[in-house]
């Protein structure tokens, strides 16, 4: 799970393209230190060395009760080839959803010259995950939110249980969330249950 995240007028619905909240939630120097750990209960892993290598998710929808976003930072394991110009450290948003459903879901990592390609919940099955939490630089899709909070604290933050940004880190979050035609750019996924419906993975010479 980057425009104005805010909601176009006061009807909690609108465009959703989160590149320039991104810009706005990003911290340098000693600040940045502070949003390493991001810890979730009963998430499988909650704090990780990320490999650097991004990964497109598409879906047609996905509807989450209990939504969360707020800024973090990343770390790559040391001397990791990925590092590029980063220092090995990625600003990211987090997006975290307690209970979510996805409809066809489509997931796929470029290996160079070839796509490793996953693809589930479709036939009416969607795929399912609870204490969704995914690290994102890039989230756009048609999105509705209903009773959203923007601009809240994200060590205040209380719709996902057990997950939390750092206190004075810019937050939002929303009683439910529905996203049509969603596409992320992610670096990390974790989830308490994650149930992938009509599983099927190969490589592929075109991504989602």
């Amino acid at each position: 799970m980057s425009g104005n995240p805010v909601p176009e007028g006061d009807t909690g619905e609108g465009r959703v393209s989160w590149r320039r909240l991104l810009a706005g939630l990003a911290v340098t120097g000693s600040a940045a230190a502070t949003l390493i750990v991001l810890t979730a209960q009963g998430v499988l892993a909650a704090s990780f060395s990320v490999s650097g290598m991004p990964f497109t998710v598409t879906a047609d929808k996905l509807d989450g009760t209990g939504f969360e976003q707020f800024a973090t930072l990343d770390e790559m394991a040391p001397d990791s080839p990925n590092q590029g110009d980063t220092g090995g450290q990625l600003v990211l948003i987090v997006s975290a959803i307690k209970d979510a459903k996805l409809t066809n879901l489509c997931q796929s990592i470029n290996l160079g010259g070839t796509n490793l390609k996953i693809t589930a919940g479709d036939s009416g099955t969607p795929v399912t995950a609870t204490n969704l939490v995914v690290d994102s630089d890039l989230v756009s899709g048609d999105a509705s939110f209903n009773q959203i909070e923007v601009g809240r604290d994200a060590s205040t933050l209380d719709k996902v249980p057990g997950v939390k940004g750092n206190i004075g880190v810019f937050g939002q979050q929303a009683d439910s969330v529905t996203i049509t035609n969603l596409r992320q750019n992610n670096f990390a996924t974790t989830a308490a249950t994650f149930k992938l419906a009509h599983l099927h993975m190969s490589f592929e010479s075109e991504g989602c």
